[in-house]
């Protein structure tokens, strides 16, 4: 009989924030959520092409994250990116527009949903190939490090990309080097299809930098508070020059891999369970009412705001025109 590895204990522990702090919170992922399911129906429509990861589901990871960074700091990610570009401040419209290929995009139309950037917003990916942005994000601390700017980089990815090579070779440099570089892993059970128990010899996947000297905790993913306060930890370990950190965040998306992925390979009561019991949205509106910090017209209030703002993004991304032609010529390293 196989010895099953031992669970870590997950941190939940929801610490004390302003008011205005939780509203942000709540906003900033009903903002995601609503981009994403609007991000769906143009997909469905035939609008988007190509590949698109949605971020349902995920969205306190990425929101309690950027809570715990300042405007210096970097951020780089995989191809589940939209979550991401909204939390970094990116303009919804171009990033919709970038979504649907046309000229007003972040990318120029020719990105499309998993390669966008703004230097503006210190955001630099947006990245197809599985892993490569940890190389990357280790390229951006030491780049933080030699400028002596006081930055962090935040490298995010998944709980299938954890096991490619070159994510060891990053964490050898960046514990060699002591860079700023906080990993998160967004464990959410299933890299594409597989489950992590039939992908990973071991499941605890903060303990992956151990053999390096570098740290690492398991953080409720579906927690924003847990995940700010995680955020807070690790980012004052690196900016204080002791190295890297890993959090690895365990969330749930409720969408398929891509929006061609059937997701066949769980039941849907395992993901009705996790939305009624765990969904990062529902868990923070109960705290803010339960506080006495909004009641329901508040939250109506914020609904409309952020549907406005997607519906805005929307149409602007229907009505961008196309690229030029000529902007096959552009942005691209052409032979001397």
């Amino acid at each position: 009989m196989a010895i099953r590895p031992r669970r870590a204990k997950v941190d939940v522990a929801s610490p004390s924030a302003s008011p205005e702090a939780l509203l942000g919170h709540y906003r900033d992922m009903l903002l995601i959520r609503r981009f994403e399911e609007k991000a769906g129906q143009l997909y469905g429509m035939g609008l988007i092409a190509g590949f698109c990861h949605l971020y349902i589901g995920q969205e306190a990871v990425v929101v309690g994250m950027q809570a715990a960074i300042g405007g210096g700091d970097s951020v780089i990610t995989s191809y589940r990116d939209h979550g991401h570009m909204l939390a970094c401040g990116m303009d919804p419209k171009g990033v919709m527009a970038e979504l649907t290929g046309r000229a007003g995009g972040y990318s120029k139309g020719k990105g499309g949903s998993m390669h966008m950037f703004s230097r503006e917003k210190n955001f630099y990916g947006g990245h197809g190939i599985v892993g490569a942005q940890v190389p990357l994000g280790t390229g951006l601390a030491f780049a933080h490090k030699y400028r002596k700017d006081g930055g962090v980089c935040l490298a995010y990815l998944g709980d299938g990309a954890v096991n490619q090579g070159q994510v060891y070779e990053s964490f050898n440099m960046a514990a060699l080097w002591k860079l700023p570089l906080i990993v998160i892993v967004e464990n959410n059970k299933y890299g594409m299809g597989t489950s992590v128990e039939r992908a990973s010899a071991s499941t605890e996947l903060y303990r992956r930098g151990e053999a390096y000297g570098i740290p690492g905790r398991p953080v409720d993913g579906m927690d924003v508070l847990a995940v700010k306060a995680a955020g807070d930890e690790a980012v004052a370990h690196a900016r204080s020059g002791k190295g890297p950190f890993v959090l690895e965040m365990k969330t749930y998306r409720y969408r398929g891999h891509s929006m061609s992925d059937p997701a066949k390979y769980r039941s849907k009561e395992e993901v009705s369970r996790m939305r009624s019991e765990h969904d990062p949205i529902d868990q923070l509106r109960r705290k803010l009412e339960t506080e006495g910090i909004a009641d329901e017209a508040r939250f109506k209030d914020i609904d409309r705001e952020v549907k406005a703002i997607v519906t805005e993004a929307a149409e602007f991304a229907q009505t961008s025109p196309e690229p030029d032609p000529a902007e096959l010529w552009t942005d691209i390293l052409l032979p001397a």
